[in-house]
This record gives structure tokens, C-alpha cells and sequence, in this order.
């Protein structure tokens, strides 16, 4: 494991445990138990940090959503697990501009290209992605009432795009 990676371990704990105001170079830094200084050679910024995240959570909920193969409702709901075990990162991710400037565009293509697929092209994707994450959102914050059936929900939401 490189330094870098090892950078990005202790960043990502610290934004799942605590949240996306714990992650400053000072506090990583700290968890690694050295000096923020030291951190700067192996990554240049905060703003590096963040990108190298939004990378990893790019491709981890590609390997999350890939078992669900060509049936939207299981890729829906892999989605939706994902989302709501990792919220640190999904936060990170789809919340906040992706860094396209220095994330890869194939963990980008990577990502998407299973919905693409099953979606049966780009616009229709970005439509499910859309209802997804506004869903997940919505879930996120406990905006749906307490007896509300959330699998129907999302059944109902994705059904018409089979």
C-alpha cells in the first residue's frame, strides 16, 4: 500500500465516522499520528484528498452495483445499499462538483456503464440516476413518513424503466 493510499484510508474513516467537516489535513494528519506538514509530501492538497475519494467511491460502488448484472431493481437497490452504508463517500461523490479535472474519465464511464446499459442509453441513465439519488437523499434525511414502505417505494419508482 503506498503512503498515498494509506493517506486516503485514514481520510475516508474519518469521513464516515465523523463526517465531511473532520476531514482537514491537520486532523488526518493527526490520526496518522504526524505532523499536517509531512502529509504534503505525498499529496498536495485537501482538494487532491477529496478527488482521490470521489475516485474510490466512484469505483467501489462500481464493484457494489456488479453483481446486480441486468436487473434494474437489483442494481437499483445495490444503489441504495451502497448509498446508505457508505454516506461519507456517496456524500462526497454525488453532492459536491466531480473533480473530472484529475478523476479518470473511464472510472467515471466505469461507474455508470452498467445503468447505461440496462437503461439503454445515456439520457435514460441519467434519469434513473437522478430518481435514485433523489431517493437515497430523501432517505438520508428521514423525509418519508415513519410507516412508509420504502422497498415498495422504490420498486414503484424504478418498475416502469424494466
Amino acid at each position: 500500500m503506498t503512503r498515498r493510499e494509506e493517506i486516503l484510508d485514514v481520510a475516508e474513516s474519518l469521513l464516515e465516522s465523523e463526517g465531511a467537516e473532520a476531514l482537514t489535513m491537520r486532523r488526518v494528519a493527526q490520526e496518522m499520528g504526524i505532523r499536517a506538514p509531512s502529509l504534503y509530501k505525498h499529496v498536495p492538497s485537501k482538494d487532491d484528498i477529496e478527488a482521490g475519494l470521489q475516485e474510490r467511491a466512484l469505483r467501489v460502488m462500481a464493484s457494489a452495483l456488479a453483481p446486480a448484472g441486468a436487473d434494474l431493481l437489483a442494481i437499483m437497490a445495490a444503489y441504495r445499499e451502497w448509498a446508505l452504508a457508505h454516506r461519507g463517500l456517496y456524500e462526497l461523490a454525488t453532492r459536491r462538483p466531480l473533480r473530472r479535472d484529475v478523476i479518470p474519465a473511464s472510472v467515471e464511464a466505469a461507474a455508470a456503464a452498467q445503468i447505461v446499459a440496462v437503461a439503454g442509453g445515456e439520457h435514460r441513465a441519467r434519469a434513473l440516476w437522478a430518481l435514485a439519488h433523489g431517493l437515497v437523499d430523501l432517505e438520508m434525511a428521514d423525509r418519508f413518513p415513519p410507516d412508509a414502505d420504502l422497498d415498495e417505494t422504490w420498486r414503484a419508482a424504478f418498475t416502469p424503466f424494466r
